[in-house]
């Protein structure tokens, strides 16, 4: 599908990439002088696209003398590309910069030696050297440079920019789903996706204080959620949690979830009063963000929008 090449990738077929979509990692880290479990699905990682694999667009297939470098989602041009994590953007030139690359790319550096790279695209949304925030609109998908249509191809440099790792193990086992599906959030996670749940559960009568953190109280909160509704209880947002959790929401309702929707669609950049009322600028926003990501556009949030949201 495209280019991408690099001497040093390591092939993963679509059978074994779709297998670690269940897979999970932790590591152990010493915080407050005691050493505490800590897990990589924090809340830090999203989805830079939607759309599909393409075949022949898995890390490590067959490319000329070397392999491919990352994997590549497919959607038309436009689609949205948002940055994967935080960082500063490092590159913003015809390949990226590097070797065996064709086509507008970006480099973000996220810090620690790990690099994500966005190539082939059609549009630049971001600037060299500006900080971006994780899911924060960076491009639009393109077929600029060697392909045989639009798609994004997405790398994770890993130990250094040039050292490439498989980008659909490295985000599963951060809650991610690469190209699409629901998150997986850990308790201690932080961030805008965490607000989001906090609201959801607000809207069950929870009580929390929506600071963004997923502590005690709320893990706690969410464990209650998940054994009344016959789930297990082990406190992870993840696919089986989500779907239960949010709601469909339309314009004229108010309330805890529609907060929750306005927080997720921030993330996005959507730039919402959380106000808790579904108006007619969070319906715009709903629309905006499906149009960019080629949902159906009816300003409704349903269940594939909430998807994409907090993917």
């Amino acid at each position: 599908m495209c280019d991408g090449c690099s001497d040093d990738a390591r092939g993963l077929g679509r059978r074994g990439f779709l297998a670690v979509l269940g897979m999970a990692a932790a590591v152990p880290v010493l915080s407050a002088g005691r050493a505490e479990a800590a897990t990589l699905r924090d809340g830090r990682w999203c989805n830079p696209a939607l759309g599909y694999f393409p075949s022949g667009g898995h890390y490590g297939a067959p490319r000329g003398s070397g392999s491919h470098a990352g994997q590549d989602v497919t959607n038309s041009t436009g689609t949205a590309v948002y940055a994967a994590a935080a960082g500063t953007v490092v590159r913003r030139q015809w390949g990226g910069g590097l070797g065996g690359r064709t086509g507008n790319a970006l480099v973000i550096s996220h810090g620690g030696g790990v690099y994500t790279y966005y190539g082939h695209l059609s549009v630049y949304r971001a600037a060299l050297n500006q900080s971006v925030a994780a899911g924060q609109r960076i491009a639009d998908m393109g077929a600029t440079g060697n392909v045989t249509g639009p798609h994004l191809h997405f790398e994770v440099h890993s130990g250094g920019l040039g050292t490439t790792v498989n980008p659909v193990p490295f985000l599963t086992a951060r809650g991610v789903a690469l190209g699409g599906g629901w998150s997986s959030i850990d308790p201690d996670a932080r961030g805008a996706t965490v607000s989001a749940i906090q609201h959801l559960m607000n809207q069950r009568g929870a009580g929390l204080l929506v600071d963004g953190h997923y502590g005690g109280v709320s893990v706690a909160a969410v464990k209650r959620f998940q054994s009344g509704r016959g789930l297990v209880a082990d406190g992870q947002v993840g696919p089986k949690t989500w779907p239960v959790l949010v709601y469909s929401l339309s314009q004229g309702v108010s309330g805890h979830h529609v907060r929750g929707l306005q927080t997720a669609l921030n993330k996005r950049g959507a730039g919402l009063a959380v106000d808790g009322g579904f108006g007619a600028v969070t319906t715009s926003a709903v629309r905006s963000f499906q149009s960019a990501n080629r949902l159906v556009v009816d300003g409704n949030a349903g269940p594939l929008t909430w998807r994409a949201l907090v993917g």
